[in-house]
């Protein structure tokens, strides 16, 4: 059989049984190790690694570099006895080379690729992109992330779900982030935006009988800078009729126990974890909480009701709570096989800036000590009986630490939660840079319907087409005051596992009076809604069925399912964390002639 153009084998399929054949394989140039008569390369593909033996009389081997394209032609033998290499799957043979020839030869690298040897920073490897991506790691990832979508499509495929296509011009629909606009020329002072999410078309889909919709889709955010996010991510994008709350979350359990199943061959605990919101804050200070280790928070306001401290005194009486993040050091080494360390007040004043940029003024602590007295700088203001019950509320004993914030609730569980993480990360009780061997999936449900934001105004937690719980919508058909529209709550539901939401959802208002209750709860006039919302409004006039939906963000589910922290590893070409592109400079400035047609005019700041 004549011998193929460029390859016979992948590097992955050659072993000792092919002893004595003549192969052609095709990749990189990993290493060249000279030892005179004879020199060694390491040639690469994406599936392995392999040895080939080359005469440099016969070759001229000195002039290729690094990353070079070859093709090798040669005979397989096996390695002599104690010289194998158990660490590639080829360990056993080496490619006696009778052909050598260099398909592409590269320049001098820009940075060393060797990850151990190698001191390039995140920015030189984001320039030169398509050079990282050879790197084993991004390998692995990038082919756990196209198994992880093929075995997306199999399961809601096999659950007669249709993958809808919606378009990505749409129409601007204020939904929380800016938009990204696209000028249309043909429309002139007209403009398109790229979807923050398909979330009225695929209730669109729903109105127009589809019943059950699922699409991998690009989503665009103009968001402010955050280290944890992407201008354009991708999501997993599902919408149900027909369905309860309950029957979707069920279904969702047996897609994420799929994927983990498929993808790392772990057999996920179902049902998993429920929580309110306000338990999850309560518990834990976040709305998606870490329960791979059990620091829980503690309220201890009633401890405090009577008492002579001045500063907690005066927070209780104008509506504040005295909350504590107890560190019960014996539970930890129990637990977890680990020592904490007498923290420093260095230390703790690190603690103490770290709350401070969630808003707290300040972070009140107590050591307790071997025969039980308090080492605080707060304890000659406390009485012997506030001491005693926080101990009993605490269950500490001599050796714990107890972290206090005096605030309104949402601020003090939004920071004791961020000092939560912190102290695990630091303590080691969790670590993101490998695969995790606990998943505690959680959902978390009975979010707030609204939220306020800083300046007073009242947005929508979710997004404003999520029914309110049913015990709450007359409440929201009679509510009258700002404090009575906060009471109330969403049929919502998010996903969260190791300190991430990796996805969520609601059910969706499928009466047009709720909607427009809704609107006005939210201060949307009814000319505003019909200017972005018409469309919609109109579509819930012609028979709606009841529908929900959730969707999962998939770069931070191939995160986890690779142990990285960063989601610009899962992401081929990702932006940095000010959404610019370093390998393409993007974005660009765009030429007069282009600005023209669009009759777009530059204001320069």
């Amino acid at each position: 059989m004549q011998m193929k153009q460029y390859r016979s084998h992948n590097i992955n399929e050659l072993s000792a049984s092919l002893d004595g054949q003549t192969v052609r394989l095709c990749g990189w140039v990993e290493r060249i190790r000279d030892h005179g008569s004879l020199k060694f390369i390491d040639l690469r593909d994406r599936s392995g690694l392999c040895q080939v033996v080359v005469d440099p009389q016969a070759f001229e081997v000195h002039k290729i570099r690094n990353e070079s394209v070859v093709k090798v032609d040669g005979l397989i033998s096996l390695r002599p006895k104690g010289m194998e290499n158990k660490e590639l799957s080829s360990g056993e043979i080496e490619i006696n080379a009778s052909n050598l020839e260099v398909l592409s030869l590269a320049d001098p690298l820009p940075y060393e690729r060797d990850q151990k040897q190698s001191s390039a920073g995140e920015s030189i490897r984001l320039k030169h992109r398509y050079l990282d991506l050879r790197s084993p790691k991004l390998q692995n990832i990038l082919f756990t992330r196209h198994k992880a979508m093929q075995a997306t499509r199999q399961f809601f495929s096999k659950k007669d779900f249709w993958e809808v296509e919606t378009p990505y011009l749409y129409k601007s629909t204020p939904e929380g982030a800016r938009d990204y606009l696209v000028p249309s020329r043909v429309h002139p002072g007209s403009f398109f935006a790229l979807p923050q999410s398909p979330q009225t078309l695929k209730q669109l889909l729903m109105v127009g009988g589809v019943e059950r919709y699922c699409r991998i889709v690009k989503c665009f955010r103009d968001e402010d800078l955050r280290a944890d996010r992407q201008p354009e991510f991708t999501q997993v994008d599902l919408e149900m009729s027909f369905m309860s709350q309950e029957e979707i979350l069920e279904l969702m359990e047996n897609y994420i126990s799929f994927l983990w199943k498929e993808i790392l061959g772990v057999e996920l605990k179902t049902p998993f974890i429920r929580l309110s919101y306000d338990q999850a804050m309560a518990d834990y200070g976040s709305d998606k909480p870490d329960l791979r280790f059990d620091l829980k928070l503690k309220n201890l306001s009633s401890c405090f009701k009577e008492s002579q401290f001045k500063v907690f005194r005066n927070l209780l009486d104008s509506g504040g709570e005295i909350i504590a993040l107890p560190i019960n050091v014996n539970k930890i080494k129990e637990e977890h096989n680990i020592e904490v360390p007498k923290w420093s007040r260095k230390q703790i004043d690190q603690f103490t800036e770290l709350v401070k940029t969630h808003g707290l003024q300040g972070l009140a602590w107590v050591y307790i000590e071997e025969d039980g007295s308090w080492k605080s700088p707060i304890a000659k203001f406390l009485s012997d009986e506030e001491k005693k019950l926080c101990i009993k509320n605490c269950q500490a004993k001599p050796g714990d630490y107890l972290f206090f914030a005096a605030e309104n609730k949402e601020k003090a569980q939004n920071a004791l939660g961020a000092l939560r993480q912190h102290i695990a990360k630091q303590l080691k009780l969790i670590d993101d840079q490998k695969v995790s061997d606990k998943w505690p999936f959680a959902w978390v449900t009975d979010f707030p319907l609204f939220e306020q934001s800083d300046d007073g105004q009242l947005m929508a937690k979710h997004h404003p087409f999520t029914r309110c719980h049913p015990d709450d919508q007359a409440k929201l058909l009679k509510a009258t005051s700002k404090k009575e529209l906060l009471g109330l709550r969403a049929i919502a539901h998010d996903l969260v596992v190791n300190g991430y939401e990796v996805g969520g959802g609601s059910m969706r208002i499928y009466d047009s009076q709720e909607q427009q209750a809704l609107f006005k709860a939210l201060s949307i006039s009814d000319e505003e809604a019909q200017k972005n919302f018409g469309f919609f409004l109109k579509a819930l006039r012609y028979g709606v069925p009841p529908h929900g939906g959730i969707a999962f963000g998939f770069d931070r589910l191939v995160m986890c399912l690779c142990g990285t922290s960063s989601i610009r590893d899962v992401i081929a070409f990702p932006k940095t964390a000010n959404a610019h592109c370093l390998m393409s400079e993007s974005p660009s400035q765009a030429d007069p002639e282009q600005l023209a047609e669009l009759r777009l005019q530059l204001i320069r700041s």
